[in-house]
């Protein structure tokens, strides 16, 4: 199937999940209105759930909505979500304070705690109970291109690169720190172009021949594999990088504390109930691209993404150019100044 027809699959999935999460958006809310003149003023109106995208917005949401509304069930609350189409679309709205709980990737994660007055309470857990991933670079099958020496032994070839936004770990971080930094190399200036978009569509453009590298993850590969399986068969994989703890939930410091025990308990317990209820919510969690439940965490679970971001900007400022060593040392100062201020403010409060 060409581009033209896959996107225009996708584009009529996504329209009626569009649909679908205007619904139970209107749903919800009216059941908010009830919900707070029932308890009192003093009531929260809603629990608003930060989702950060795999695949798309809607279709990010749709994979959720199971697990949210047995939550609006268990509160009493409704519960509306802030389903968006971008990292940094997701930050500006943890930082409005417009996000009482949010499922976040890592670096995300450590500015939303760090700046934004949010707190990790889970980790996601794999359906094999691993609590990580691992970022890739893939290629088309047929492509020239058969391993990672080669790909690095022609700079300057004209390769098209499609990665992700800066605040993915293992959209652009992982790659830049674990592959291209150490060799003194910037992904983009040593590709011959550069497109930045969401894991699903990068794949896609391999498949299609419209770049010929893309940075993804073993989740959006699996459910590339489900939705688009013919297509999957015509990538390859040249490299992985060492596990990266899986994302987080955070939530927000503001939440009373009894709202925020029965979140937590929720959410922590969902999955491991005995008999039929358990069945159901495990079968929820599979809804969610490779997600087996949550186990509780803190803050310090983000450590390796502090460390990862540490290395890649000290990589970039001692390989870069520089007008004088002494404007060069006073970089790398700054980056271990706040280094140990991120480690510092992870620490448990």
């Amino acid at each position: 199937m060409n581009i033209a027809g896959l996107r225009s699959r996708q584009g009529y999935r996504h329209r009626c999940l569009a649909t679908i999460v205007a619904g139970l958006s209107i749903a919800w809310t009216c059941a908010g209105s009830a919900v707070a003149a029932e308890h009192g003023a003093g009531q929260p109106p809603s629990i608003r759930f930060g989702i950060l995208p795999i695949g798309s917005a809607a279709e990010s949401l749709e994979q959720w909505r199971p697990l949210l509304d047995d939550l609006r069930k268990r509160l009493q609350l409704p519960v509306t979500t802030v389903s968006v189409g971008s990292y940094a679309s997701l930050s500006d709205a943890i930082g409005a304070q417009r996000v009482d709980i949010a499922f976040l990737s890592g670096k995300l994660a450590v500015e939303a705690v760090t700046r934004q007055h949010m707190q990790v309470f889970a980790q996601f857990v794999r359906s094999d109970g691993a609590k990580g991933n691992v970022a890739t670079l893939v290629v088309r099958a047929d492509s020239p291109i058969r391993n990672l020496d080669e790909l690095l032994s022609t700079p300057g070839s004209g390769w098209r690169y499609a990665r992700s936004e800066h605040l993915s770990v293992t959209g652009y971080v992982a790659p830049e720190a674990y592959v291209f930094a150490p060799r003194g190399l910037n992904s983009d200036t040593f590709f011959g172009s550069v497109r930045v978009g969401d894991h699903q569509s990068n794949l896609l453009a391999v498949v299609n021949r419209e770049v010929d590298v893309a940075s993804s993850n073993n989740p959006d590969m699996d459910l590339f594999r489900r939705n688009f399986p013919g297509e999957a068969g015509q990538l390859r994989v040249i490299w992985h990088s060492p596990l990266i703890p899986s994302g987080v939930l955070v939530v927000r410091d503001g939440i009373p504390r009894s709202l925020r025990q029965k979140l937590t308990a929720f959410l922590l317990g969902y999955g491991k109930a005995a008999g039929e209820a358990g069945v159901r919510e495990r079968a929820n969690l599979a809804r969610i691209p490779d997600l087996g439940g949550f186990a509780p965490e803190d803050n310090r679970v983000l450590e390796p993404f502090v460390d990862m971001q540490y290395t890649l900007l000290r990589q970039q400022a001692e390989h870069g150019q520089w007008v004088t060593p002494q404007a060069r040392q006073a970089r790398l100062a700054q980056i271990e100044a706040d280094h140990r201020r991120a480690v510092r403010q992870l620490q448990p409060r």
